[in-house]
């Protein structure tokens, strides 16, 4: 079984938003992906608001998570904590809330797997001390 994707916001984006520049590649990059894809409640909110107020791009989001195409996975108190030691140890890239989420949620499911648009971030960001993510698309 593949291991989980982590979805970040700018990827989210661009797979609800035709007129995105990445939307075709995002949408490829998930026909072959073949293991859970999961994100955090940071990302889903960060969406939400990058999408715009129509409630039209809105629900197209949420029926991702509602029929279970995308794993919603809640914030723990220790997630939150490690979330925060992550923004202040990369707080000159810097890292925003839904990176720290996701970051932390990759230590915790043991993933290195990113569908991601941020490149510069997460070249940055490292498992543990040492391993990098692994970025689609």
């Amino acid at each position: 079984m593949a291991a989980e994707l982590l979805l970040d916001t700018g990827a989210f984006v661009a797979l609800v938003d035709r007129s995105e520049a990445a939307h075709d590649n995002c949408v490829a990059a998930l026909d072959n992906w073949t293991g859970a894809i999961v994100t955090t409640e940071a990302v889903l909110t960060e969406t939400l608001y990058l999408v715009g107020p129509e409630w039209t791009a809105q629900r197209v989001c949420l029926e991702f998570i509602l029929r279970g195409a995308f794993q919603l996975v809640p914030s723990s108190h220790a997630s939150l904590r490690r979330a925060a030691a992550l923004m202040e140890k990369y707080r000159n890239v810097p890292m925003d809330f839904a990176d720290a989420t996701l970051v932390a949620l990759a230590e915790e499911l043991e993933t290195e797997w990113v569908f991601t648009l941020d490149r510069r971030g997460f070249s940055t960001y490292r498992l543990g001390r040492r391993k990098a993510f692994q970025m689609i698309p």
